[in-house]
Formats: structure tokens, C-alpha cells, sequence
């Protein structure tokens, strides 16, 4: 029969507690060598040693291809959700940007080119998506209240008036700012689905389409408009 692979019946947990109640009898004097207590607790001499002298518990300690620390990493996290809360969510560049800064302040290493990939592995609550463009205007007119107050109105004149469908319109316009029509990656909370909105600035040019279409399929020709 071939030989069966062993199989360790000790769980981490186990030897981790065997390994505090060595430390515990070794400084209370209980037994006298580190020897001793490795070999009557069955834990490794080598570990029981370390530990004794300082060494902290390797589950309990982070990876040394870590650049920022447990803190800077979920001060980097809370940056980033508020940005994309106030529709800024911020590109991958810019999180790298930022964790430079962070490092900054006690050394002089920068992060790689595939940290910020890396570092929105280990949070569940960050994702890359790409983005679309969004007017910062209609962002801000975008409240619920008042769009039902204003679908209310528009109900209650037809009701009062006795509009037919026939002369019902609509007139809309759209538009893009210029050089902003391209989509990028952006960091985002990983609870959204699609494409994120992000906030155009205020001080680009617009160009504008404009439409008009009746309930029942009428429609005049759409306008676009530059500036003069």
C-alpha cells in the first residue's frame, strides 16, 4: 500500500494556546529551561523562544510587502468612500497619489504600479469601475421632493385643462462639456452596479443637442449648439 501523507490534527488555534500557557509557566518560574516548556506543552522551541523574547504572533502581524500600515490603509479606505459619496470617486492614480502621501510622512518609498490593484483586493467594499459623466448642475437639481412636486403640477394641468395626448410635447435638451466625453476606471464602492456617475466641472465649453417629440411619435429635427 502506498504511504499515507501525514496529517496534522492540531489546529493553529490549539498550539497557539499551548504556546501562551508555556510562555505563562517559563515566566512564573514553573519551568525552568525553554526547552523544557516547548517540550511539555509540545509547541516548537524555536517559536516558544521567539515569542518569549517579543516576537509577536505571525496571524496577528502584516505581511512585509505591506506599504502603509493597518491605520493609513483604512484611513485610505474612508478617503476614498467619501470622495465617491460626494460623486468624486476618485481614479486609481489618485488613490496611489494619496497613499504616497501617506508614506511620505515617515519614509521615503512610494507604491508600486500594481498596489492600488492589489490594495482594492483586500477591502470587499472598494471595486473599479469605469465611469460617465455626469453635470454638476443637474446633479445638484436632482432632488426627489422636487422632481415630484414638478410631475405633480404637470398631472394637475392636464386634469384641469383637458389636454389631449395629440398636444402633448416634449422639449429636452442634452449635452457634453468638451474633452470630457471619455469614460475612465475610477475606485468605487463595490455595492454599485454600472457605470458611476462622476460631477463634470464647471468651467468647460458645452456643446448642446436639443429635442422635440409629441406623445404620439411627432417629432421635429434635433439641434445641436455651439458657442458663437
Amino acid at each position: 500500500m502506498p504511504p499515507k501523507r501525514h496529517q496534522k490534527t492540531q489546529k493553529p488555534s490549539d498550539q497557539e494556546g499551548r504556546v501562551l500557557l508555556a510562555i505563562k509557566a517559563f515566566q512564573n518560574r514553573e519551568i525552568p529551561t525553554i526547552t523544557e516548556a516547548a517540550r511539555r506543552f509540545e509547541v516548537p522551541r524555536t517559536s516558544l523562544r521567539n515569542r518569549i523574547n517579543g516576537h509577536r504572533n505571525r496571524s496577528e502581524t502584516r505581511a512585509n510587502n505591506y506599504k502603509l500600515t493597518q491605520l493609513e490603509e483604512e484611513s485610505l479606505l474612508q478617503w476614498t468612500l467619501s470622495m465617491d459619496s460626494r460623486g468624486s470617486a476618485p481614479r486609481p492614480t489618485m488613490v496611489a497619489e494619496m497613499a504616497n502621501i501617506l508614506l511620505a510622512e515617515r519614509c521615503t518609498q512610494t507604491v508600486g504600479v500594481n498596489w492600488v490593484f492589489n490594495y482594492i483586493k483586500r477591502y470587499p467594499a472598494l471595486k473599479t469601475r469605469f465611469s460617465r459623466r455626469y453635470d454638476y448642475q443637474r446633479a445638484q437639481c436632482e432632488d426627489p421632493t422636487v422632481m415630484r412636486k414638478w410631475f405633480d403640477l404637470v398631472q394637475r394641468t392636464i386634469n384641469e385643462n383637458g389636454i389631449q395626448p395629440d398636444d402633448i410635447y416634449n422639449f429636452d435638451e442634452t449635452g457634453f462639456a468638451m474633452g470630457l466625453i471619455a469614460t475612465a476606471k475610477v475606485v468605487t464602492r463595490a455595492e454599485y452596479y454600472g457605470r458611476r456617475s462622476i460631477k463634470q466641472p464647471r468651467n468647460r465649453e458645452w456643446v448642446t443637442s436639443i429635442e422635440c417629440i409629441s406623445s404620439t411619435g411627432f417629432k421635429l429635427p434635433p439641434t445641436l449648439i455651439f458657442k458663437s
